[in-house]
């Protein structure tokens, strides 16, 4: 009991960690999946930070690596302090325990509110931002019935349907995530339900840098946190191309149950409802459907060690492995295209050792010349 009490506690990342790791995920071509390998790596983010130039320069790029410095993380940190927000790290006690368990999940999270809310049990709730009376009806329902029994409701704060999830569960617990910076409200007439979740003990969270502007293209990515968050995600009229079945396919990838809420076929909102239910989405006519599917979930031990950790010090030190050579890299380039293939193919394909593998695709990665995909496949980019 002792051993997962510890665990449940987590974690606390030292100041100094804090803004190593602060300034490593906003370092050039380092996202969620490259920081874990650097981490797993070098050992800790002050080391990894040391060694990004060299590792991309021998990854083939031909300019400078931009690595953030102490300075810019300070000033990041400091601007989120003055607006009443911190970050979270993946190991740290208030991180989403469901969340830290997806392939490559942020290492940070800028939050805001009361971040006790995150470590609940969730239950995801999208939907068309153009809903019905019904769908918006149907959606606080649901909303409000799930909060009641105890589990938090995240959602994308957009309009219609994730804006009536959040305001029926503004009293039980409520969880924004959000596509572009903490202080970054979209859509903008949502500030008034934003400052009321982050005030009646709820929370938003992202990860995203303090100021950073929601494009079209981060939207993706804050579906991503919602799937990761929840443990089941509820979609209610989901056009046949929206950002829902984004969320929902992320969510099936991720293990979540995926619920959705039949409509008329005569109602272009409902496509993708009505399309999931085909594939096998759970039929959702009730918060009891979605209550009695999640109980055997919601007493998982979802509090197991972090994907990413560091030591306790500052000044632990690991040995670290003489880097590939030059016909190593070659061969290992030689073998990739632009075709994903996944990292035990490129082992069993090259002959090389795992640990020469994994660390020359950190140094194509941080070159900018090795995209990765879903199920930690990876493709080359720059094939010259």
């Amino acid at each position: 009991m002792e051993e997962v009490s510890a665990r449940r506690k987590g974690i606390a990342l030292t100041d100094r960690q804090r803004i190593c790791w602060l300034r490593l995920i906003r370092s050039d071509n380092v996202g969620p999946a490259t920081f874990r390998d650097l981490i797993n790596h070098f050992g800790t983010a002050e080391a990894a930070l040391a060694a990004l130039p060299e590792l991309s320069s021998r990854g083939g790029s031909t300019r400078p690596m931009r690595v953030a410095s102490v300075g810019e993380a300070e000033r990041e940190l400091d601007a989120l302090s003055r607006f009443g927000g911190r970050f979270v790290g993946i190991g740290e006690p208030e991180y989403p325990p469901s969340l830290r368990h997806i392939d490559a999940a942020p290492p940070l999270l800028a939050v805001k509110g009361d971040a006790t809310t995150l470590t609940r049990p969730a239950v995801g709730i999208v939907g068309s931002r153009n809903a019905s009376i019904s769908g918006a009806k149907f959606a606080a329902l649901i909303a409000g019935e799930c909060g009641r029994a105890g589990y938090a409701i995240v959602s994308g704060l957009a309009r219609g349907i994730d804006t009536a999830a959040h305001r029926a569960s503004l009293a039980t617990g409520t969880i924004a995530a959000m596509a572009g910076g903490i202080d970054q409200t979209y859509p903008p007439e949502n500030q008034p339900l934003l400052d009321a979740i982050c005030d009646g003990g709820g929370v938003a969270i992202t990860e995203m840098p303090f100021g950073w502007e929601p494009r079209a293209r981060d939207f993706p990515r804050r579906n991503r946190l919602i799937a990761g968050v929840a443990l089941g995600l509820t979609v209610i009229e989901a056009a046949s191309r929206s950002g829902s079945l984004i969320t929902a396919r992320l969510a099936a990838e991720f293990g979540r149950l995926v619920f959705a809420v039949p409509g008329s076929p005569l109602d272009p909102r409902c496509e993708g409802t009505n399309g999931l239910l085909k594939n096998g989405a759970i039929v959702t006519t009730s918060a009891e459907d979605i209550l009695e599917a999640l109980a055997p979930m919601s007493d998982i031990d979802l509090f197991s060690p972090p994907t990413v950790s560091e030591p306790y010090g500052d000044d632990d030190e690991r040995p670290i492995a003489p880097p590939p050579d030059d016909s190593d890299r070659s061969r290992l380039v030689n073998a990739l295209s632009p075709t994903p293939v996944e990292i035990d193919d490129v082992i069993r394909h090259t002959g090389l050792p795992a640990s020469a593998v994994y660390l020359i695709l950190l140094e194509l990665d941080l070159a900018g010349r090795l995209q990765r995909h879903a199920g930690g496949m990876v493709s080359l980019i720059d094939v010259g």
